[in-house]
């Protein structure tokens, strides 16, 4: 690693202050992603400024329509969640999906959706749930939130405060994993909302992004036939030694017709 200056506020406030600190201060959550890149000295940052002890970024509360989850929450505690069980059960399922064991326990909501890693679990159930995320600045709807590989619409010293999830009539997530990472090769999150059916597809592309054409589908049949009638298209989409653009093409369709069966039980 290169030499920086480590902070560990307590509060928001101080937090706000400390990210601007500096010619590159990041943001410390879970650690999972920043902290390797640190090893490998492809990340150099100025100033570390350590989320951990702020605990009003923590807590989980839901009020029947809403589940609004802090950003700092592990994904372990988002998996065990009495509230998010009863109201999203869709999202704890997809935050016991995440990683191992070690990553569940570690990483944070928070620090999965800065980072906008193009093959995160996060991202999906934000977009297909039509979220909002809250940051010590302003609120961003999902839509607008996601900009491209590891790009957000988050501005120099903003902080994610937490995620605001309106709960649906039902939906589900289902993912074509990585066997070493368990990152999405293939995620698909679908949710039958009050204002429509939203489909969101992560791992296939440089950064999640919405099926319009399945959304449309399914808006006129919630049904897993409506999803097989859908032919998704290979162009633009990611291409590696773990699967082709076409072969991804493929499991979109595969993940989304399962998830949405996954969805009618």
């Amino acid at each position: 690693m290169h030499a920086f200056e480590y902070h560990r506020p307590s509060s928001l406030a101080d937090a706000s202050k400390l990210a601007g600190k500096g010619d590159d201060a990041k943001l410390l959550a879970g650690g999972q992603s920043l902290v390797q890149a640190m090893k490998l000295r492809l990340s150099a940052p100025s100033d570390l400024v350590d989320l951990n002890a702020i605990a009003e970024l923590r807590g989980i509360k839901s009020d029947g329509k809403t589940v609004t989850v802090g950003a700092m929450a592990r994904h372990a505690e988002v998996a065990a969640s009495p509230e998010v069980k009863k109201a999203i059960p869709a999202l704890a399922a997809l935050a016991e999906l995440i990683g191992d064991r070690q990553v569940r326990h570690q990483g944070t909501i928070g620090g999965s959706l800065a980072n906008n890693d193009p093959a995160a679990d996060y991202p999906a159930a934000v977009l297909g749930l039509g979220a909002t995320v809250v940051t010590n600045k302003r609120k961003i709807a999902a839509d607008e939130f996601f900009k491209g590989m590891f790009e957000t619409a988050l501005q120099a010293g903003e902080i994610i405060t937490q995620v605001s999830f309106p709960v649906p009539k039902r939906a589900a997530y289902t993912k074509f994993k990585n066997p070493a990472s368990r990152f999405a090769i293939v995620g698909v999150f679908v949710a039958d909302t009050g204002s429509g059916v939203r489909v969101a597809v992560t791992g296939a592309g440089s950064s999640v992004f919405r099926q319009s054409e399945m959304e449309k589908a399914l808006g006129a049949k919630f049904a897993p036939e409506s999803v097989s009638g859908v032919k998704v298209k290979a162009d633009g989409l990611n291409s590696d030694l773990h699967a082709s653009a076409e072969y991804r093409a493929h499991l979109v369709g595969v993940m989304a017709k399962r998830a949405v069966e996954a969805a009618l039980k």
